[in-house]
């Protein structure tokens, strides 16, 4: 019977890197719940089974229970009624099944219910949802809302909400509106208090993920008279309280499953979360970087899939008296989408290691005060997280597009045909380097560690760790990083604000083409009968893309951007 963790081992390669020992050691507190929980960890040892144990029956549900069910919630997907969003029927049998198994609350302490997962894990068991269903991880994966609740809540709020979620209870992150997508400074949703000080919120949210979920974090202005994000707050609002109404849901070209809803708000009841003023700075910002890990992790899902489903095809295919797999052409294809799967799978979950060291030890300091060795050690991992986070998303999203083209091309007109799972692949993928920050905002996110050379500097310190088998690849990539820093450095010195934000997106792909080439080549050093292949393969993509990408830039004069600039009219330009 198939089991999608234990189908793949390179996931349990990433669960047994190094960092976990730290990321255990800080999320299970010298293992102080091991006295008042039964399924809490004794050891480090233990623990890392537990998770193994967890991702066994996520494998499991996901390729026996989530992957049967979903070409049949594709078809269904959901629909409204009176003014509620009605589930696929498949899509219930997977909330349940993801219910009976434990897999709600995974990241939250024992105390509420849950099960203090690190977010590695929590991602590993995200992609594994996302490789059965994409539309469903959507749905299962919107629990990690619950973090900023737990992290910027009271206490009163973290007993009320968490034990919920731990149960089964779904969320959503209440963020656009018609007005403002990416531009979330111009949300309008107004929230104001009664004489007894109850908050309520009125307007409309659109093209809101799971929208009709039990517990939602909505942004809102709090702030009379605003029109920018110091106006706006966080705030909880729960679904028994009532108040909000489902007035659409969007027809879409991919994830049927998960609804995407525009909500109507008329004086609902909901509680401020955390400060007022803060709900686009600080906590927005929070939800973001979880949800982009989640996409990341999303992402790697489908790249997964992608891939299997072009494999499995090739070698069943024959063309000319042949299998299709033995063509040149669809070898190196397929090689191409391993070697993206494998580099994009180690820059998440690295990402993710850098995210759940530094949220462990904020999570700490909320009880006693960090030792000088802590605080550094949380100011250098909330760096690596905040500059990885945007290349995993952005660069993943991508590849998850990729791979599913590429499938379909291997199916030939087969794969344009709606009874292969390669055309459902396609049609999900498409919105993952869209939602949660398009991959052009992504690019903003990383300019600024591109310029002051943060990430040169990581690749330099990734150079100097010690290779023997993958020494070669190392040195290729060596006078990759040579070519990056003289284009970084002309672009620098060229002080020219219009020219850098139009070579931005090269320079992004660059990084992150180099840093994982690194990150796979180290992979392969451990586990050539893993990553070898992939690590060549990928080492000679970065090759072809980051000495191409170098000379354009090189060559590049900020007197050529009138030759790309918009059609339109002067005074639309102005305007």
């Amino acid at each position: 019977m198939s089991n999608y963790y234990t189908d793949h081992p390179e996931i349990e390669f990433h669960l047994n890197h190094p960092l976990m020992k730290r990321i255990v050691e800080l999320k299970e507190r010298d293992f102080a719940d091991k006295d008042a929980f039964d399924d809490a960890p004794v050891n480090y040892e233990d623990a890392i089974e537990n998770y193994k144990r967890m991702l066994d029956i996520t494998g499991d549900i996901a390729a026996n229970i989530i992957e049967p069910n979903a070409e049949s919630v594709d078809q269904e997907g959901p629909h409204l009624e009176n003014g509620r969003m009605i589930y696929a029927s498949k899509t219930v049998e997977n909330i349940e099944a993801t219910r009976q198994a434990g897999l709600w609350g995974i990241s939250m302490p024992r105390r509420y219910g849950g099960l203090n997962l690190p977010n590695t894990v929590f991602s590993m068991a995200s992609e594994l949802i996302a490789s059965a269903d994409a539309g469903f991880q959507n749905i299962w994966s919107l629990q990690s809302c619950i973090d900023t609740l737990y992290e910027f809540g009271t206490e009163e709020q973290r007993q009320k909400y968490i034990p919920r979620i731990a149960a089964g209870e779904t969320m959503s992150m209440d963020l656009t509106e018609p007005d403002a997508g990416s531009d979330l400074q111009r949300v309008m949703l107004k929230a104001t208090q009664d004489a007894d000080g109850t908050w309520r919120l009125n307007g409309v949210k659109r093209f809101i993920t799971n929208g009709d979920s039990d517990i939602h974090l909505v942004l809102a202005r709090s702030e009379e008279g605003t029109r920018d994000g110091r106006g706006l707050s966080m705030f909880i609002y729960d679904k028994k309280d009532g108040g909000v109404t489902v007035r659409h849901i969007e027809n879409k070209l991919g994830i049927h499953g998960s609804p995407t809803c525009e909500l109507v708000y008329k004086n609902a009841r909901c509680e401020l979360c955390g400060d007022r003023k803060l709900g686009l700075i600080k906590y927005v910002m929070a939800l973001m970087n979880g949800a982009r890990l989640g996409i990341a992790a999303q992402s790697v899902g489908v790249e997964q899939e992608a891939y299997n489903e072009g494999l499995a095809y090739a070698k069943e295919r024959a063309q000319f008296g042949k299998k299709i797999i033995t063509f040149p052409a669809v070898y190196d294809m397929l090689s191409r989408m391993k070697a993206k799967l494998d580099a994009g799978r180690s820059l998440l979950y690295m990402t993710a290691r850098y995210v759940d060291i530094y949220k462990a030890l904020e999570d700490i300091s909320r009880d006693r005060k960090l030792t000088p060795e802590e605080r550094k050690e949380m100011k250098q991992y909330s760096k690596l997280a905040d500059a990885f986070t945007p290349i995993a998303k952005g660069m993943n999203s991508e590849y998850a597009n990729q791979n599913a083209y590429d499938a379909i091309s291997i199916h030939g007109g087969s794969g344009f045909i709606m009874e292969y799972k390669s055309q459902r692949l396609f049609r999900d993928a498409r919105i993952f380097s869209i939602y949660e920050g398009t991959t052009q905002l992504q690019v903003v996110a990383a300019v600024r560690y591109i310029t002051n050379g943060t990430y040169l500097a990581i690749m330099k310190e990734m150079l100097e760790q010690p290779t023997t088998a993958m020494q070669p690849l190392q040195v290729r990539v060596a006078k990759l990083v040579a070519h990056y820093e003289e284009a970084l450095n002309k672009v620098n010195a060229d002080e020219n604000q219009e020219e850098q934000d139009f070579l931005a997106r090269r320079l992004y792909d660059m990084t992150a083409e180099i840093i994982m080439s690194l990150l796979i080549i180290a992979d392969a050093e451990k586990a050539p009968e893993l990553f070898e292949k992939s690590a060549n393969v990928y080492v000679r993509m970065a090759e072809e893309s980051v000495i191409g990408k170098a000379a354009y830039i090189n060559s590049f004069d900020a007197a050529d951007l009138k030759n790309f600039a918009s059609e339109a009219k002067p005074e639309e330009t102005e305007a």
